[in-house]
């Protein structure tokens, strides 16, 4: 009788990874990089136990928008207020907060749950070529 292997948290070995945004397409990477978040390329992926790995996004400034999205994507959030809807361009975002772009487009490839939360923890995104995780010896993943 064959037997479902079932991954549990303590067994899994979480891996680091650099991924360089410069001159690549927000959303085809985005969906690379949830992918690495979730460990859906691990032979031991379970969906219900976060088996991903840890991703460092290093130039978030210098993703790339296709068609008119530059001037047509418009990113609303609410401050709580009557009366409180803002909305920014995707050309002001990406040139204010280039991190939350990145954050919001990897946020909506993962499934709306508690376990995509905590994995979203493990998405560290800067804007330059630097970063302090050195120490976690982390590998480049690179991108199609």
């Amino acid at each position: 009788m064959k037997r479902t292997y079932v991954a549990k948290p303590d067994e899994i070995e979480k891996k680091w990874w650099v991924v360089d945004l410069k001159n690549r397409v927000l959303g085809r990477a985005a969906v690379q990089i949830s992918n690495l978040l979730r460990g859906k390329s691990k032979p031991e992926y379970t969906p219900h136990v976060d088996v991903g790995d840890f991703v460092i996004a290093i130039n978030a400034d210098r993703v790339k928008l296709t068609g008119k999205k530059l001037e047509d994507k418009i990113y609303y959030w609410h401050s709580g207020y009557p009366g409180g809807l803002k909305a920014r361009a995707a050309k002001q975002m990406i040139k204010e907060k280039p991190e939350e772009v990145i954050r919001l487009a990897v946020w909506g490839m993962m499934p709306k749950n508690k376990l995509a939360k905590h994995q979203m923890t493990k998405l560290k995104i800067y804007v330059g070529d630097k970063h302090p995780h050195e120490a976690q010896k982390p590998e480049v993943f690179l991108l199609p």
